[in-house]
């Protein structure tokens, strides 16, 4: 069985270690004798991706991935173990393509001539209309 991240790039299920253990939180009986909550660990230096994807995790900034490079997910939404070990590899999947996602290129741009002109058109007349509040002066003549 294979994860499938994106074209021709998948994860071979045995570089993923699955580890059952209990959900934290209320629950009752159930969540104190069942263990259905799973630890996702993916060594990222010891996997089959890309080596441009794994330098690009490696530098990212993510609690979820530690500094020997291994990315740990705990997964304990759901009730079902089948349910919780789906959603760690959908969260798998994500964390590796928003972590390789190429941002754009930003290009500066300059102010038209009309848009600085109304700028400074309305901060004129802002000025003078707090320059109007201020206090009366009556001239002694």
């Amino acid at each position: 069985m294979m994860l499938h991240i994106k074209g021709q790039i998948s994860i071979p299920e045995k570089e993923i270690e699955l580890q059952p253990i209990r959900a934290s939180g209320s629950g009752g009986q159930h969540v104190n004798k069942v263990s259905t909550a799973v630890h996702l660990r993916f060594d990222i230096n010891a996997s089959s991706l890309p080596q441009n994807y794994k330098e690009k995790l490696l530098t990212w900034e993510d609690q979820r991935i530690s500094d020997d490079g291994v990315i740990i997910i705990k997964a304990q939404s759901f009730r079902s173990r089948a349910k919780n070990k789906k959603d760690s590899h959908d969260r798998l999947r994500e964390l590796i393509l928003a972590a390789t996602v190429v941002q754009k290129k930003r290009v500066a741009t300059k102010p038209s001539r009309n848009s600085a002109k109304r700028r400074m058109d309305s901060k004129t007349k802002q000025s003078k209309t707090k320059s109007l509040r201020g206090r009366v002066k009556f001239d002694k003549d």
